[in-house]
């Protein structure tokens, strides 16, 4: 039988107060409260957010990978602590202390913004927060004001709202209550402990100590993600800002700036020119897979089904870039819009003529209409670079008894009467292009109150509300060319309806369109409607961009372009069938893609394995073949890819 030694209880009781006679010896206790109330209650805040991403995640799951995944958040997380344990240490009283103590506040803050936003950004578009996203959407807050008010679940603001305002005063709080129940007195926060290092070399060296340490958990913090969604939420935006600073391995330079072949391009009329009214109608987040003509098992869109029988439908239109602004420049301007933010807002962003202004000298009238806002990715300024002369939002239309159907504007219903008041007074003897600018497909789906009811198209709550405002577009583009024909414009006129962009609904991790380069984001439809042309219904099988938008009108209204050249195809001929369609997300590499034939491959710049699909065989793009692929061959798609990124990007002046 063992028997306990008379010292043994005694030297364990010995280590204790050993230990706790360190740990008052550079802390108060005081100091202890102040610091743990807030540093313990942030790491389960951040860890458990992280959690919750990690587990939202498609595919393995396990203990085993969420601890690989949440690596580098454990090691931030126990490096910042560290980091002001250290720092309370060196600073005991005084002046110094206050402002240890105010850029404690401020930085605990700031990194719990960060984090939230970053859970709630990946929530919504399974990708990571990153500087680009940041530093793109800050200058436009006011834009995505509306999307975060439709976004954030209620409780994610009030969770955040409660972390804030402890991280500002509940440590102060829980200080106080701790004095009162322990009877002591006196500012907490200035007191001097007791020191009982047998050198003052020790009292240095140990908050020393903890700092390196804290560096040394930062360091790894910084090495042990492989991916955006394996790095702590702040190391991501330090790491991808940085890259974006130093042009990191990724940052293809653009060069000089080049001019477009069609910088100078005007155009001649020739013996088959015919001066037809055009009218472009831009149905805002369609996908192809969404709408009738294109899913027959899908009734969201029949007035279009039935219209597409008698047009020319294009079998696989994509969009370069997936987001409106974007959109617009490839359908009127006939070339790839700039894959970084802007320029297309500012004045003389476009490097080329697009096609109002070509067509204003050729005597047409243009006009630009927009159930939405200005405010709707700056769309006044953009169709004003356009060349567009006249252009209507909602901010002039009337607005009563029409229902707010996104996040930035109202039913298609409100451009009817100034679209019809145009057409009744403009010159009869003078063409005209119009463009019509649709909002009810946008983020926010908030069409189950309108006057013409609802379906149900889906079990899926938000994804049935989607399918209701792609209904609602058909039911606008029939009253659309009701008018027309009621007054008169009908036959002459071509009718270009177009998906501007996709949508995602978590079919791979992805919901709303702007990082999403899959089939759902990036796939429109695209139908031209001619009276008197297309009888019986023609298609296009061939890979198209929305850049050959601009030379089928051409073609269709007979003008000849004249010294310059425009990159697109007429649809109006066989496409070539050796075509490559180049992609790009809209944050600023992100993600990248090309399209040969039926093979698909997309290159992620790291944060996640490059992919490859064969859509002939996967058109939902399921298993990833890339394993099956020469890896000399990936990469030649890749260097292919950088390539055009820094090509486009170069004939709008570099970015």
């Amino acid at each position: 039988m063992l028997v306990k030694s008379p010292g043994f209880g005694a030297s364990k009781d010995n280590k204790v107060r050993n230990v706790l006679g360190f740990s008052r010896a550079i802390l108060s206790r005081q100091d202890w409260v102040y610091l743990l109330s807030l540093l313990v209650p942030f790491v389960v805040y951040n860890l458990a957010q992280k959690v919750a991403s990690v587990l939202a995640q498609s595919g393995e799951r396990g203990v085993v990978r969420t601890l690989d995944l949440m690596q580098s958040d454990i090691f931030f997380n126990l490096g910042y602590a560290l980091l002001w344990v250290g720092l309370f240490v060196m600073a005991p009283r005084g002046l110094l202390r206050r402002v240890v103590i105010v850029f404690f506040h401020v930085a605990t803050i700031l990194v719990l913004l960060v984090t939230t936003c970053s859970h709630q950004y990946f929530r919504q578009n399974g990708t990571s927060l990153d500087y680009g996203t940041i530093a793109e959407w800050l200058p436009k807050f006011g834009e995505i004001v509306p999307i975060l008010v439709h976004d954030v679940p209620l409780l994610a603001w009030v969770l955040l709202a409660v972390a804030l305002l402890y991280a500002a005063f509940g440590p102060l709080l829980v200080t106080r209550a701790a004095g009162r129940w322990w009877g002591e007195t006196g500012s907490s926060l200035d007191r001097v402990p007791r020191i009982s290092f047998s050198s003052s070399l020790k009292l240095w060296l140990f908050p020393l100590g903890l700092l390196a340490l804290a560096l040394g958990f930062g360091l790894l913090s910084l090495l042990t993600g492989a991916s955006t969604l394996a790095r702590d939420p702040v190391v991501n935006v330090v790491l991808t800002g940085a890259k974006e600073a130093t042009n990191g391995k990724y940052n293809v330079d653009a060069g000089a700036a080049v001019e477009h072949p069609a910088a100078r391009a005007n155009l001649a009329q020739t013996s088959q020119t015919n001066k037809r009214n055009v009218a472009l109608v831009h149905l805002e987040s369609t996908r192809a897979q969404s709408v009738t003509p294109y899913n027959k098992d899908l009734q969201t869109m029949p007035f279009l089904d039935e219209l597409s029988k008698e047009s020319l439908l294009v079998e696989r239109a994509y969009v370069t870039v997936p987001r409106s602004s974007k959109a617009s420049v490839a359908v009127n301007c006939g070339i790839e819009p700039p894959l970084y933010p802007g320029p297309e807002f500012e004045p003389d962003g476009i490097p080329v003529p697009c096609l109002a202004e070509l067509l204003k000298e050729q005597d047409y009238s243009t006009v630009f209409f927009a159930s939405t806002s200005n405010a709707m990715d700056n769309f006044g300024d953009v169709a004003r670079g356009f060349g567009y002369e006249e252009i209507y939002s909602s901010e002039v239309m009337d607005r009563e008894g029409f229902e707010v159907t996104n996040t930035f504007g109202y039913e298609e219903a409100i451009m009817l009467e100034p679209s019809e008041e145009w057409l009744a007074n403009h010159d009869r003897d003078k063409p005209f292009l119009v463009e019509y600018f649709t909002g009810t497909g946008h983020y926010g789906y908030e069409c189950m109150n309108t006057r013409y009811g609802t379906e149900d198209f889906s079990e899926d709550e938000e994804l049935n509300r989607y399918h209701n405002c792609l209904r609602y577009l058909d039911i606008f583009l029939k009253n659309l060319f009701d008018q027309y024909k009621r007054l008169g414009l009908y036959e002459d006129t071509i009718f270009v309806i177009f998906g501007d962009h996709g949508e995602g609904f978590g079919e791979h991790g992805r919901s709303l369109h702007g990082d999403t380069i899959y089939e759902e984001g990036l796939r429109i439809p695209l139908i031209i409607h001619a009276p008197g042309q297309f009888e019986g219904g023609e298609r296009v099988e061939g890979l198209s961009n929305q850049i050959d938008i601009l030379p089928t009108v051409l073609e269709m209204v007979g003008y000849e372009v004249k010294n310059g050249k425009y990159p697109g195809y007429s649809l109006l001929h066989p496409l070539p069938g050796s075509r490559t369609l180049m992609f790009s997300c809209i944050t600023n590499r992100k993600c990248l893609a090309s399209l040969k034939g039926y093979e698909k491959y997309i290159h992620h710049y790291g944060d996640q394995p490059d992919e490859v699909f064969d859509l002939s065989k996967d058109p939902l793009e399921r298993q990833n073949l890339a394993d099956e692929r020469d890896k000399q061959e990936l990469d030649e798609r890749r260097e292919e890819l950088l390539a055009w990124y820094s090509s486009v990007n170069a004939v709008y002046g570099g970015e």
